[in-house]
């Protein structure tokens, strides 16, 4: 293990195959184009190709592929090895002397680039849904400066209080989160600042609504995903397992 743990430490000491690791550690469990990397990166398309076979020689991301479309998603198994293995001897075999211990989760944070219209939406329904258990904050890294008529008119046609529902930059969360889910592709692939107390995180991406039946749709998926984290074990302390659960709603919208 100390040369393959040597070999993915040297892989991540280079700044742009880093920032690729990262980018696809935020988005998993989602697998990610090649074009989308480059965009998200500003990488040119000869570059990108050698740093994502370094990363895959390392064992640190995986291929697979679409019909035409080469797509690219982390290993997290082996990140996990790799960060076990590399802390062992700082918390001598005891995970919990280096990583805080999870408490029931109580304050959650929905992302979205301009928190508009699916964060805020989402904020609205999981006040609701959760009826006082949580404290819910939305925020984007741009705002929009108002929510969206739109977002606004489905949620009240769904009988959500929306008095109060902003578009709010990063200025306005709190100081610690326990659970941070990201909405939309852009916000997951951009920089978010390190929110304190160690986040669970996990991107549970939806399309952009235009529509106004777009957005009965966003809001039928939500109500889902959200039911399904409610009746996650969350009051366990087993943080992987809630990790699993919030990254298999993501994509079936229930817990695994």
């Amino acid at each position: 293990m100390e040369i393959e743990l040597a070999a993915q430490l040297a892989t991540l000491g280079h700044p742009q195959r880093l920032r690729i690791w990262r980018l696809l550690m935020r988005r998993y469990p989602d697998a990610l184009p090649a074009g989308e990397i480059a965009e998200a990166t500003g990488l040119k398309n000869s570059t990108l190709s050698v740093y994502l076979s370094a990363l895959r020689k390392a064992a640190l991301i995986t291929q697979d592929r679409l019909g035409t479309s080469l797509r690219y998603r982390a290993e997290v198994g082996s990140a996990a090895m790799m960060l076990n293995h590399l802390f062992a001897d700082c918390c001598r075999s005891r995970p919990e002397l280096c990583f805080a211990p999870l408490a029931a989760p109580r304050s959650v944070l929905f992302l979205c680039t301009g928190n508009s219209a699916r964060s805020l939406m989402a904020e609205a329904l999981l006040r609701d849904l959760g009826a006082g258990r949580f404290a819910v904050h939305s925020a984007g890294k741009q705002p929009a400066g108002a929510p969206h008529p739109l977002a606004l008119e489905v949620l009240r046609a769904q009988g959500h209080d929306t008095d109060g529902l902003h578009s709010k930059g990063f200025d306005a969360v709190p100081e610690q989160v326990d659970v941070v889910l990201t909405l939309c592709d852009r916000a997951a692939n951009e920089d978010c600042p390190a929110f304190p107390g160690q986040p669970l995180t996990s991107h549970w991406g939806l399309p952009d609504p235009v529509t106004l039946g777009d957005f009965q749709q966003t809001y039928a998926a939500l109500h889902q995903r959200l039911t399904a984290f409610l009746s996650l074990a969350v009051d366990t302390h087993d943080r992987a397992a809630l990790q699993r659960g919030l990254d298999a709603i993501a994509h079936t919208g229930v817990p695994a």
